[in-house]
């Protein structure tokens, strides 16, 4: 069951004091390709991620109609946007299989839908949590049959007002929530990310654990937000930035999500408690070094 300030993520409880959970945004970086799908994937647990996410999208609904018709080149040749909108869609039987596929390396995996019948078509499956893209956290709608699912929901909050992110959490309800702080440019100037944001948030909704998702280019300001506090971290990915997509360029490849992970872990062991201690290997130099020994003894300090 959800707490203040917890959040449960399939076996995983999210928030202070626990390991910071880290989601490999795959989105749409598969190209459509299941191949490419399976190799992030096992990228991501490589690198010990605890979740890949993608998104999913009805491209009849998502997409305007005056842009259904509008010609573009892809990988796949010329085509039209809507056409292409439905290349890069996996369905159930993909869907299935990168159930199965994230079941046996070990990973979680949940989604980004983006219009009501993606997030049916996701019910299908045993999911930890559903995530509301920055670009829909103005869609009640959506926002409202999420709720309903009685999952914990995962917010950005890139591209929206104070107003609006208090509206979208009064609609999927507090107790159910997981805020996350967003820049939704693609890749983001490192001078607009504005990292404080999470102490902000944090005083803001003191019932609700607040996380991280970066569109950045390079990781020390990822590893930053954990040092700031983030409990939940999620970074765009990629087999290689130099592949065909909009995402691509704002993504960590294999290499550097290894090392992302590696310093996510080392800074939130570094953290601590926040209560001050003599450590044991502290106790030799206290010895060889301190002439003068404190007046108050272990024993004899105040409580």
């Amino acid at each position: 069951m959800n707490t203040p300030r917890m959040r449960q993520l399939g076996e995983r409880e999210v928030g202070p004091g626990r390991p910071v959970y880290v989601t490999g945004e795959i989105g749409i970086n598969h190209n459509g390709d299941l191949e490419n799908a399976f190799a992030l994937i096992d990228a991501a647990a490589a690198a010990g991620c605890d979740a890949v996410k993608f998104q999913k999208r009805t491209p009849e609904i998502c997409v305007p109609r005056d842009q259904w018709d509008i010609e573009r080149d892809t990988p796949w040749g010329r085509m039209t946007y809507l056409d292409y909108r439905h290349k890069v869609e996996f369905d159930v039987d993909d869907y299935r299989a990168i159930d199965q596929h994230c079941r046996k390396r070990g990973i979680d995996w949940f989604a980004s839908p983006w219009d009501v019948p993606s997030v049916d078509f996701l019910e299908q499956f045993d999911l930890p949590a559903h995530k509301v893209a920055s670009a829909c956290l103005t869609d009640d709608e959506l926002l409202v049959r999420l709720r309903e699912t009685g999952r914990t929901i995962i917010a950005s909050t890139g591209m929206s007002t104070p107003r609006q992110i208090r509206h979208a959490v009064e609609v999927l309800g507090s107790d159910r929530v997981l805020l996350c702080h967003t820049t939704s440019t693609y890749p983001a100037p490192t001078g607009e990310l504005n990292l404080r944001m999470l102490g902000t948030l944090e005083r803001e909704y003191p019932n609700v654990p607040i996380g991280y998702s970066g569109h950045e280019t390079g990781l020390q300001t990822t590893v930053a937000a954990v040092a700031l506090g983030a409990v939940f971290i999620e970074r765009h990915i990629t087999l290689d930035r130099a592949m065909w997509g909009s995402d691509q360029a704002a993504s960590v490849e294999p290499q550097g999500l290894q090392r992302l992970v590696r310093d996510i872990r080392t800074v939130e062991a570094a953290l601590g408690d926040g209560v001050k201690q003599v450590y044991e290997g502290e106790k030799a130099a206290m010895k060889k070094l301190r002439r003068v020994p404190g007046r108050l003894t272990e024993e004899h300090q105040p409580a």
